[in-house]
């Protein structure tokens, strides 16, 4: 499962009613809900979007239960209130696997959630041995578990909280350089465990961590898959969104808690995704 909807659908004159500017709110703690854009740009390129990111509270993974689920809920009400979205997208899995029932049950809009892709990996492993890289918040969850026990039961899954992964993304979009040996070490965490020499499969439990595909499928090696749910995510939005009125009246934009040069450090990264403006929140 990689995404989670909190609506069964708008009848034709609900959707009337949406606004054609009334953007799409995609909410992650940094960077790495980009690579949910990514995918929804690929189905919906006249979406209207706002690109919220909570840099001042990154990393999510390393705070507790409580605070990701406060902070979370919160900002997410003061955006919903400020920029009406017809939709918010979590694109952040430790926030998801957290806060997403507590924001459920305090916005009035569709949510989407996003949680480890592992009932793909379970469908595409060979050998029946999974890695889950996520950040030490997400790989700990309760509804981790569930996931495992529900479509990955029969295999083994070795789960790496590699919070250093998040940093090494982040850097990457700013143009610098992949810290090399965060990477390896990530890698060598998984394969050092029980049964991890036969890793034939990596869910990417953390949307900052596709940004570095390439450079964790190196350190792996030959024969190893990985998965993700960016395109889960954005088939999910436009499912729930379909048959909208939907017109950009604004260039998109992109919005950072924090300083306001955390645009101007990761300018030419955003504007690659659509993202032409910025400030703060």
């Amino acid at each position: 499962m990689s995404s989670e909807n909190a609506s069964a659908g708008q009848t034709a004159a609900e959707k009337a009613r949406i606004a054609p500017y009334a953007p799409i709110l995609l909410f992650d703690s940094g960077a790495g809900g980009l690579t949910v854009l990514e995918e929804v740009r690929k189905l919906q390129p006249q979406m209207p979007v706002i690109y919220a990111a909570d840099t001042a509270g990154l990393p999510y993974g390393e705070k507790t239960e409580a605070q990701v689920a406060a902070r979370v809920a919160g900002l997410l009400g003061r955006m919903t209130e400020r920029f009406h979205p017809r939709l918010v997208c979590i694109a952040c899995n430790t926030a998801s696997t957290i806060a997403l029932g507590m924001v459920r049950e305090v916005l009035e809009v569709p949510i989407v959630g996003t949680v480890p892709a592992i009932k793909p990996a379970a469908a595409m492993t060979r050998t029946g041995v999974i890695g889950l890289l996520g950040t030490e918040a997400t790989i700990r969850q309760a509804y981790v578990d569930r996931l495992e026990r529900e479509f990955a039961s029969d295999k083994i899954l070795l789960r790496h909280g590699a919070p250093d992964l998040v940093e090494a993304a982040e850097a990457k979009l700013r143009g610098e350089k992949a810290d090399p040996a965060v990477i390896a070490e990530a890698a060598r965490a998984l394969r050092s465990r029980p049964h991890g020499d036969r890793i034939d499969t990596v869910v990417l439990a953390c949307t900052h961590f596709p940004l570095l595909e390439a450079e964790l499928a190196e350190a792996f090696g030959p024969g190893v898959q990985f998965v993700h749910g960016a395109a889960g995510i954005a088939r999910q939005i436009a499912r729930l969104t379909d048959g909208q009125p939907c017109a950009r009246q604004a260039p998109d934009r992109a919005l950072f808690t924090g300083s306001g040069e955390t645009w101007d450090a990761y300018r030419d990264a955003l504007r690659r995704y659509g993202l032409t403006e910025g400030g703060t929140f």
